[in-house]
């Protein structure tokens, strides 16, 4: 008998959803998690590097990491609400541009499909979610969206997890395999809403960062993890949904717009074209914050891109109680009286932070003076000298860092999600690589903060934060808040519009000659203009 046949199997029962499985000796608690239905937050990718799952081994209540425990027996484990991946608050809607388009796409297919309605499909391949828009290619308008966590996080948060990841064939293709699954997913549901069949999909434009854009095309990436950071293509492509494995007419064709560079992609061509910063008179900067930064900056025919590497913080990871937009996630923060008063997502008990209230979080210690410009806690001492009574008790220290309690336990009254100087340091890296970028491109362009007449925030994470807090950190330039304005998710609205119009797709390849890339860390006053932006301050 081979090794695979003699592989021995235990039971392995998740409290307190009272589910039990059975998996092979050598499974990791995450893999076992996943058989029962359970999604662990697993925010490195399972390299047990951010601590997010714990789960406890029973009846002893050992605590150990789900993505490092493999199981070796038969084995009880209780799963905590802080280690699970809960529903994720995923932006859907953007900007609507396509009124007055040339609809060109449909008649390429009125012979193919004869009377019956044509239809397609608009794809953002978010690095953390995925939104696709059924289309009625006859008049233009969306008849139904759906979006979903992509289903590649569990290789890990960031683009660099699924670079290292693909960087063998084998990965590569599974990584493909399963966004290619995920859209496929998306499609059916799309389907169903309307009670179409997918057959009557001859058309799919697809955008999304270079990493995710390589992945769905099935491209190398293993050179985007490695200095130049080049692209293995940054041209247009339409494929075959068949070459692809898309559920779709097989007669039909995919769109996949052009790249910028290596880490600035498809999806920010998507939002270049969508917000018509080829063509406005006004000064402006695009911000779609996230993992990797994308930062555009001009006004017609000059007009320049970066990247800023911010790192995964501002969307939960390394924040000690950090997570993604999921529900009990802390996505407010203000200072109420002598206190301060949260939100929390989904409205029940708080069990971490997520990147809007991080923000949100780090104004108002500013704005208490809880936590100085440099990013330094004040002691406890001086917290009350200076702070009522309520903000004053929750300055704490944890595991002997200084910290402050955001929120309680109800019934134990033990602190239930802090902020600590770690976390602090670690946002402040994620905000000053962002805002180095921001005045790197400002003075490439010869102007300063002054000289911007729109700020359009990008993407789910841009839509979400508050203004205000953001200009306060330091993480958007200090311009009067009018001037700040949120687009949503443009880079699907960008791809709805490459979707129904030639005209459009000519527009992109237009912008991405037009646009040039800016390599932020090897501008010669990088490191200057960075270590003054890790200051927390406007």
């Amino acid at each position: 008998m081979g090794a695979t046949g003699s592989m021995k199997h235990f039971r392995v029962v998740f409290e307190p959803d009272g589910k039990e499985i059975s998996t092979h000796q050598g499974a990791t608690l995450v893999e076992a998690a996943g058989q029962a239905g359970i999604v662990l937050n697993t925010s490195c990718g399972g390299r047990g590097t951010c601590g997010k799952c714990v789960v406890r081994l029973g009846p002893s209540g050992r605590e150990v990491l789900a993505c490092q425990h493999t199981v070796q027996g038969n084995v009880t484990v209780t799963v905590p609400a802080s280690s699970r991946f809960y529903t994720h608050k995923i932006l859907e809607h953007g900007l609507d541009r396509t009124a007055g388009l040339q609809r060109t796409t449909v008649e390429k297919y009125r012979s193919l499909a004869g009377p019956t309605d044509i239809y397609g499909l608009a794809v953002d391949i978010g690095t953390t979610t995925v939104v696709a828009k059924l289309i009625d290619l006859a008049n233009g308008e969306c008849v139904a969206t759906r979006a979903m966590l992509n289903p590649q996080t569990r290789f890990g948060d960031d683009v660099v997890s699924r670079i290292s990841y693909a960087e063998s064939q084998a990965g590569l293709e599974r990584l493909h395999a399963i966004i290619v699954d995920g859209i496929n997913e998306l499609i059916r549901g799309l389907c169903e809403a309307v009670r179409i069949d997918p057959n009557a999909i001859y058309e799919a434009s697809v955008v999304g960062n270079t990493t995710m854009n390589h992945i769905f095309l099935g491209f190398p990436v293993a050179q985007l993890g490695q200095a130049p950071y080049q692209a293995h293509s940054t041209n247009a492509h339409d494929v075959s949904p068949g070459s692809l494995g898309l559920t779709m007419n097989p007669a039909g064709n995919v769109h996949t717009a052009e790249n910028i560079a290596g880490f600035v992609g498809a999806d920010t061509t998507a939002v270049a074209l969508a917000v018509d910063i080829g063509s406005t008179t006004q000064m402006t900067l695009v911000v779609d914050i996230g993992t990797n930064g994308e930062l555009v900056l001009g006004m017609g025919e000059r007009l320049y891109a970066a990247s800023c590497a911010a790192g995964p913080a501002l969307e939960g990871a390394r924040i000690r109680c950090g997570s993604r937009a999921v529900d009990g996630a802390i996505e407010v923060v203000i200072i109420d009286n002598d206190d301060i008063t949260i939100d929390v997502i989904g409205g029940g008990k708080p069990l971490s932070i997520c990147g809007s209230g991080l923000i949100d979080a780090v104004a108002v210690l500013l704005e208490l003076g809880v936590v100085e410009t440099s990013g330094r806690f004040a002691d406890i001492e001086e917290t009350r000298s200076k702070c009522s009574a309520a903000v004053a008790s929750r300055r704490i220290e944890v595991e002997g860092q200084p910290a402050f309690c955001l929120a309680r336990d109800l019934q134990t009254f033990e602190p239930a999600v802090v902020l600590t100087q770690r976390d602090i340091r670690e946002f402040q890296l994620a905000k000053g690589a962002i805002q180095a970028g921001i005045r790197l491109l400002l003075a490439k362009m010869g102007i300063d903060a002054g000289g911007l007449e729109r700020v359009l925030l990008a993407g789910a994470f841009g839509n979400y934060i508050r203004p205000a807090s953001a200009v306060r950190v330091g993480l958007l330039p200090n311009v009067p808040l009018e001037r700040i304005h949120f687009v949503g998710n443009a880079a699907a609205s960008g791809a709805q519009m490459l979707l129904l119009s030639d005209e459009c797709r000519a527009t992109a390849a237009a912008l991405t000659r037009e646009i040039q890339y800016v390599e932020i860390a090897n501008e010669k006053a990088f490191n200057e203009v960075f270590a003054e932006s890790m200051l927390l301050c406007p």
